[in-house]
């Protein structure tokens, strides 16, 4: 017994020997001297630095003795670079910068790796983009692009800095669309069921009642975990919208990311990015994921800001190829993880300016999402709520995640609610007479069971059975 003692006490002090020698061999190795830039310019949203060499994406620190005692140095992002000039976008306020300010990319953080691993106990990171904390502590908070409390309820903790940009999952790695979630609202189990790990566009002009169906779906939806990225909207609705429409109930198993319309256009697209990057840390865990981004558009204008105040040349309507570069490299890290994993199931809203559908955003996101729901300005008029046109929507997977005699219910919904609208000006006309039409009059005598099926308050949750049975009882399927 003391033998065996003694053996485990040596193999410990030899252990220790060979970490501490692996960690003096690691102080003694020569570190690069970081270089440092100066302020040459400030051109709108862009700074202009001198001297400076870091890749694209590097975070830097502006110090200016000039500014106001106690005022935090400026943090800024490399963007771009001409020759000899780095280009950066500040993120946060720039009053007091002078020329001659010294720009100094953030210390390059020594990571501890697990001992064994390697020669060394501890290497020295080259990744000098942003890190961001995600992890159980922001469930029920609300956090800015920045992962700072925005709600006072104390500093976070449980959580850890992960990358703020991964790559996609390799297609071929992911797991197919195959089941079908119960968003809660019964006019999309119904006719455009969604599929877990679908990425679905949400199509509507301002005040049709967007944001109350997300709230809908941020309450009732079978998800373990619910991320919300609010981008760009007004700093009114982001407390409305926690408070009145998310509640209580949706708020305690849910992330809220707030970047305001006055937040500076790298924050936007900064908050977009955590917003995922916190939804994927929670698949990577195997849970399940709502992602609610509100919207895609304020996002793309983000990087419309970006890339024009940068010299980049506009393309269509003013926006950049870099715009439309940018919206499939962050819807594709939504989506199923690798097989026996999490999901993320990802409802993204986008502002049809001018209720009009088919504007460069709204046309490239259709192109790049697995559906599309739209809100129609005339149905909410009339009280219709929520307002989604059954007819311009669809889901591109209700095929691959719910039977066939459900396809063929929601098809023959369809087809009568078809029916019934292209004769609506005769209906209202009185020019109608029944007995010359039968697919018509089936139409007419169903009409007023079909608006009620597509109608529900905001407080009435209806679930994926319930919805498919009254889809049932409508069509007589």
């Amino acid at each position: 017994m003391n033998g065996s003692v003694e053996a485990n006490a040596l193999k410990v002090t030899e252990y220790w020997q060979r970490y501490l020698r692996d960690l003096r061999s690691f102080a003694s190795e020569p570190v690069p001297l970081e270089n440092v830039g100066r302020l040459v310019r400030v051109a709108g949203l862009v700074l202009e630095c001198a001297g400076l060499r870091v890749p694209v994406g590097s975070v830097c620190e502006i110090h200016d003795d000039g500014r106001p005692e106690g005022q935090p140095p400026v943090t800024a992002e490399v963007v771009g670079f001409n020759g000899d000039r780095a280009y950066l976008m500040p993120t946060g306020d720039i009053h007091g910068l002078a020329s001659g300010a010294r720009v100094i990319p953030r210390p390059t953080p020594v990571v501890p790796l697990i001992l064994g691993a390697g020669r060394h106990p501890w290497r020295r990171s080259e990744d000098r983009t942003l890190h961001l904390p995600v992890g159980d502590g922001l469930l029920g908070r609300v956090v800015d692009s920045h992962g700072h409390p925005l709600d006072r309820q104390g500093p976070i903790r449980e959580v850890h800095n992960e990358p703020l940009i991964r790559r996609p999952i390799n297609a071929m790695d992911r797991e197919p669309v195959r089941q079908a979630l119960d968003t809660g609202v019964r006019a999309i189990n119904a006719m455009l069921t969604v599929g877990r790990g679908q990425r679905i566009g949400l199509f509507a002009g301002t005040g049709v009642g967007k944001s109350v169906l997300l709230g809908m779906m941020a309450r009732y939806t079978a998800a373990d975990v619910i991320v919300v990225g609010l981008i760009g909207e007004r700093g009114r609705e982001v407390k409305e919208f926690i408070e009145d429409i998310l509640g209580p109930e949706g708020r305690a198993r849910s992330v809220v990311v707030a970047a305001p319309a006055d937040a500076p256009p790298l924050v936007r697209l900064q908050g977009a990015n955590y917003a995922t990057a916190v939804a994927e840390h929670f698949r990577d865990r195997g849970m399940n994921v709502l992602l609610l981004m509100d919207s895609l558009t304020r996002y793309a204008m983000a990087q419309r800001e970006i890339a024009l105040a940068i010299g980049e040349p506009p393309a269509t309507k003013g926006y950049p190829p870099s715009c439309f570069a940018k919206l499939p490299q962050l819807v594709e890290r939504s989506g199923n993880g690798v097989a026996g994993g999490g999901s993320i199931t990802a409802f993204y809203t986008v502002l049809a300016e001018g209720d009009d559908t088919n504007d460069p955003i709204a046309d490239a996101a259709r192109g790049i999402l697995d559906g599309h729901i739209v809100l129609s300005r005339e149905l909410a008029e009339a009280g219709h709520y929520p307002a989604i046109d059954i007819e311009k929507s669809v889901s591109r997977v209700m095929g691959n995640v719910v039977p066939q005699p459900h396809v063929e219910a929601a098809r023959r919904f369809r087809q009568l609610l078809a029916k019934f609208n292209k004769a609506r000006d005769l209906i209202q006309l009185g020019a109608y007479a029944p007995g010359h039409d039968a697919e018509l009059d089936t139409a007419v005598r169903l009409h007023e069971p079909m608006r009620t099926l597509l109608q529900q308050d905001m407080h009435e949750p209806a679930s994926l059975a319930a919805s498919l049975r009254q889809l049932r009882t409508v069509v007589g399927g």
